[in-house]
């Protein structure tokens, strides 16, 4: 099973980024377990200075801007 975190204050771009990862995972029958981050210092400690950022298994994969379905998917086959 896959951790990915949605790093971001949950503007309208963090939201779009988890919802888009639900679904990519979903398609590809692929169990995550989807975390909203908001809390600045923890955003903080992966070193990211934009949102929405994106952590899969502890690795920032992402950062600043609504990532495609097809670079998400990408990130979902290679970590499972």
């Amino acid at each position: 099973m896959l951790n990915i975190k949605v790093l971001g204050g949950g503007c309208k771009k963090c939201r779009i980024t988890a919802t888009n990862i639900s679904a990519a995972a979903e398609a590809l029958g692929v169990n995550v377990v989807l975390e909203k981050v908001e809390d600045f210092t923890e955003i903080a400690s992966f070193g990211v200075m934009a949102t929405p950022s994106v952590v899969v298994d502890g690795v920032v994969v992402h950062t600043g801007g609504v990532p495609s379905i097809t670079l998400i998917e990408g990130w979902i086959r290679s970590a499972s």
